[in-house]
C-alpha cells in the first residue's frame, strides 16, 4: 500500500494529515471556491482541500495505514 494519497492534484503522504473534516465546506459566499469540497488539515497549519471521491479514498486509506477501526490494540503491552 502506497503511504501517499492524491487530493486536489497533489500527493500527499498520509502520516502529514492532521485531521479531516467530517462535513463538507459551507459559508454561503457566491465566489467560494471551496464550497461542497472537505478540508484536510497537513502540519504546519497547512490545508488542501478533497472532492467527496477524494474525502472517501482518504478515510478509507487512513484506517487501512493505521490497522483499521478498533483493530491491532489488544494484547499491546504499550
Amino acid at each position: 500500500m502506497s503511504i501517499l494519497c492524491r487530493i486536489d492534484d497533489k500527493h500527499v503522504p498520509l502520516y502529514r494529515v492532521m485531521w479531516v473534516a467530517a462535513t463538507p465546506h459551507y459559508c454561503g459566499e457566491e465566489d467560494c471556491l471551496r464550497e461542497g469540497s472537505y478540508e484536510v488539515r497537513l502540519e504546519q497549519e497547512e490545508s488542501v482541500w478533497a472532492k467527496a471521491p477524494e474525502h472517501e479514498e482518504l478515510l478509507a486509506k487512513l484506517e487501512s495505514w493505521q490497522g483499521g477501526l478498533g483493530g491491532g490494540d489488544e494484547g499491546r503491552n504499550w
